[in-house]
């Protein structure tokens, strides 16, 4: 068994459900103490939901090299979403088991293997190059699959007030869609909710004339706002992304009873969009087709998160190149699929991208990895450093 292997069954066996990190943390941390990196945690949360974040660092031994490295940060996160119901899992989700060539187990893809990979290809980097020019740190939290907002964005926002640089990162989110390495996410789309509230007048079904129906107040708006997401409606995209996309993810109306004319109607919307659009510029288009209807409503807003684009350089390219060396793969780039922690790193990082394991499983009943695409996506992470390492040396 190999040790990127070994220490993904250690990781998979602790159940870290949002935001218990359960030990992994420590684990990690132990290891990677070894090493020589400086380790620390930072706690964030309110009591009933306590977040646990580990920074961790190794910086060049002399100043010299010091003075001239650069920053490469290994990002993830070691809680899981919950298992479901257990008896539905042919074993136990916090069992890693063995079945024809799989890992089974509540974060074999997402993202404890990852998280071992990063780990175990530094071990092997270390041991080939001793004493690198290059700063590697790694950056873990327990509130990915949660809220959000007491992980990865507390820790940065701890490396601008201390005047951290990061150069480069590495988000170990599953991305690969048939082999690892065939797709890499070099950007995602920017994430903005809408919760939209359409005021009525309650009354009997029989007497609509004395009565408002919200329902049919918002239709006329709503067909509009769908008739955007064709033809590049609210943008065309780019070279880069996919045009911005409107979706309704709820509507709620009425009392239940089929003789009531509800008095109002919450409809619950998502923007998903790219660097051709702003939130301000969404935002005024919705109410701008609301206001032309003359909907009576109100309107709360959530950004999620901004876009971001790592367009090629340095990091891109020794990606790439790791996995072509390692896999002979031709990856392809992409911006798809949804949010993750890179959006808070790209606000103080310029080079960023996610590189992980097939994501066809993440999430559901009997989570698995192929076992031999482990040491492989260890391998490419070695790959990388041996790359950026040897552009910094030259």
């Amino acid at each position: 068994m190999s040790r990127t292997l070994q220490l993904a069954e250690q990781l998979i066996s602790r159940p870290s459900v949002t935001p218990d990190d359960a030990g992994c943390q420590q684990i990690l941390g132990e290891r990677l103490a070894q090493l020589g990196f400086a380790l620390e945690t930072i706690e964030s949360g309110p009591a009933d939901f306590r977040v646990t974040n580990l920074w961790a660092v190794r910086r060049p031994a002399n100043a010299t090299d010091a003075t001239c490295s650069k920053t490469l940060v290994f990002a993830g996160h070691t809680d899981v979403v919950p298992t479901g119901p257990v008896e539905q899992w042919t074993s136990h989700p916090f069992t890693p088991t063995h079945r024809d060539g799989k890992l089974y187990g509540r974060g074999a893809c997402d993202m404890k293997t990852s998280v071992a990979a990063f780990v175990v290809s530094i071990e092997e980097f270390l041991q080939g190059t001793p004493d690198p020019k290059l700063t590697l740190a790694l950056l873990l939290t327990s509130d990915e699959e949660g809220p959000g907002v007491d992980g990865t964005v507390i820790v940065c926002n701890a490396l601008v007030a201390r005047g951290e640089v990061i150069d480069y990162c590495i988000v170990g989110e599953p991305t690969a869609v048939e082999r690892c390495g065939d797709m890499i996410k070099n950007g995602r789309r920017g994430t903005m909710s809408g919760k939209l509230t359409v005021k009525g007048v309650q009354g009997h079904i029989a007497y609509p004339h004395l009565a408002k129906n919200p329902v049919h107040s918002v239709a006329p708006a709503l067909a509009d706002l769908v008739a955007l997401n064709t033809a590049g409606g609210w943008d065309a995209g780019n070279d880069y992304f996919q045009p911005t996309s409107w979706q309704i993810s709820n509507f709620h109306s009425g009392t239940g009873a089929s003789n009531v004319i509800p008095g109002n109607a919450v409809i619950d919307f998502n923007f998903r969009f790219s660097t051709e659009s702003t939130p301000e510029s969404l935002q005024q288009r919705v109410h701008a087709v609301l206001d032309a209807h003359g909907v009576d409503y109100t309107l709360a807003w959530t950004v999620g998160g901004l876009p971001f684009l790592t367009t090629p350089g340095e990091l891109v390219t020794s990606v790439q190149a790791a996995i072509a060396d390692e896999t002979g793969i031709a990856t392809e780039l992409s911006t798809s699929g949804g949010t993750s922690d890179a959006r808070f790193i790209a606000k103080i990082c310029k080079q960023v991208v996610e590189l992980g394991p097939v994501n066809a499983s993440i999430h559901k009943i009997d989570e698995h990895i192929d076992v031999a695409e482990i040491e492989t996506l260890k391998n490419i992470y070695k790959r990388t450093l041996d790359r950026l390492e040897a552009s910094l040396a030259r």
